[in-house]
């Protein structure tokens, strides 16, 4: 169906609306790295409007009663996280899930949060929000990041809940192009989408003030990826193999953290590359910013991809990237700011990051950071986000 038409961006006097997040993913103290993207959509969203979170966390035996609320301000924003205790049916904690989330539900509206709309950031999610939207007689907005969808991993149940969320939402929002069309064509389902990408915060992520001189003249490539097969490294292993049978100007620099780690750093001495290629393990945001600045050239060599929130840091850095030209990093990376490659073709990663070594320096930070500011900042992403509410609402009256 078509996208619904936005109107123009809401005036300085405009009523701020009031937007409920519930998250299906969210960052937490056990997982800072999980759903980082959504808390970074709800940043973008408070810029426009006043808002709150709504997270479910899932089931914990620790806990009295039913289920638990904690109710706090995370980043200038209110976010309950929900716990309840596994169902003694069963089968049924989705349930004891649904029925806690209404009840945090109340709790926000009897203390004066009565939400215009409720947004929901994956299907999981979506469907206690599109429940919730029936009952009180509110619009419901569905951001998709999952790449179980392009990977055919919906299946069964879980096929029927998204298919459920995503018919009964006033609009879904997929990350990327790509992830739209596998939701359309996997589950057959019949709705109202418009495309609104991830965010990067652009005063964590920036060029650098000056670029220092390389003490050893090695150009630095980077890679910041959750370490299992879905992200290719092992294909940007034996590309730096193939390439380093012709030069040694480089190193490559590995953060992330993940199931196939050590099986990845004994590929790197097999090949012979323990002197070029460093693991870093997990890193804050704070950290990873600065090696972008360092680095000369970020690569990402993925096998899925729904779109690719480090290729847009990386580009607010100013850096140029080389990525798959799979759905989600080909709707980013253009010919101004990087190249795209085919997944799994380890020669053609090979000539891709050659010719960036020796070309790296004609691309202009501050253009390709621009860029990227023009597209997923705070701003941009919130303004859309806005606009789109307010075009929901419209379309009620």
């Amino acid at each position: 169906m078509n996208e619904p038409r936005l109107g123009e961006p809401g005036k300085a006097n405009d009523k701020r609306l009031r937007i409920l997040h519930i998250a299906g993913w969210y960052p937490s103290r056990e997982n800072p790295v999980a759903g980082v993207f959504v808390r970074e959509h709800v940043k973008a969203t408070s810029l426009y409007n006043d808002v709150a979170v709504l997270y479910g966390e899932g089931v914990n035996k620790e806990i009295r009663g039913l289920y638990q609320i904690k109710d706090n301000i995370e980043d200038g924003i209110r976010t309950l996280r929900l716990r309840y205790r596994k169902s003694p049916i069963p089968k049924t904690s989705y349930f004891v899930y649904m029925w806690a989330m209404f009840r945090a539900f109340r709790k926000l509206a009897e203390e004066g949060f009565r939400p215009d709309v409720i947004h929901a950031h994956v299907y999981s999610a979506g469907v206690p929000a599109v429940l919730m939207g029936k009952r009180y007689g509110l619009p419901v907005v569905i951001t998709e990041h999952f790449t179980g969808f392009p990977r055919g991993l919906v299946r069964g149940i879980e096929k029927l809940k998204a298919k459920f969320a995503f018919e009964r939402a006033a609009v879904v929002c997929p990350v990327s192009n790509d992830l739209r069309t596998h939701i359309e064509r996997r589950l057959g389902v019949r709705a109202r989408f418009h495309v609104v990408p991830n965010v990067v915060d652009t005063s964590l992520f920036s060029p650098p003030a000056a670029r220092s001189a390389r003490e050893d003249g090695r150009k630095r490539l980077l890679v910041v990826a959750l370490l299992t097969p879905k992200k290719g490294i092992p294909y940007l292993l034996e590309a730096l193999a193939r390439l380093r049978e012709r030069r040694d100007d480089f190193v490559l620099d590995i953060v992330g953290d993940g199931p196939n780690r050590s099986e990845y750093e004994v590929l790197t001495n097999k090949l012979g590359l323990q002197d070029v290629v460093r693991f870093h393990g997990l890193k804050t945001k704070q950290e990873v910013a600065e090696l972008m600045k360092r680095c000369d050239v970020f690569v990402l060599p993925s096998l899925f991809e729904t779109f690719g929130v480090v290729l847009i840091e990386a580009l607010a850095c100013g850096m140029p990237v080389v990525a798959t030209d799979i759905g989600g990093p080909n709707e980013i990376v253009t010919d101004e700011v990087g190249c795209l490659v085919p997944p799994a073709d380890t020669q053609a990663l090979a000539r891709a990051i050659d010719y960036m070594l020796n070309h790296c320096g004609d691309y202009v930070p501050e253009r390709i950071a621009q860029y990227a500011e023009g597209r997923y900042s705070y701003q941009a992403v919130g303004s859309k986000l806005n606009q789109l509410y307010r075009s929901v609402l419209r379309q009620r009256l």
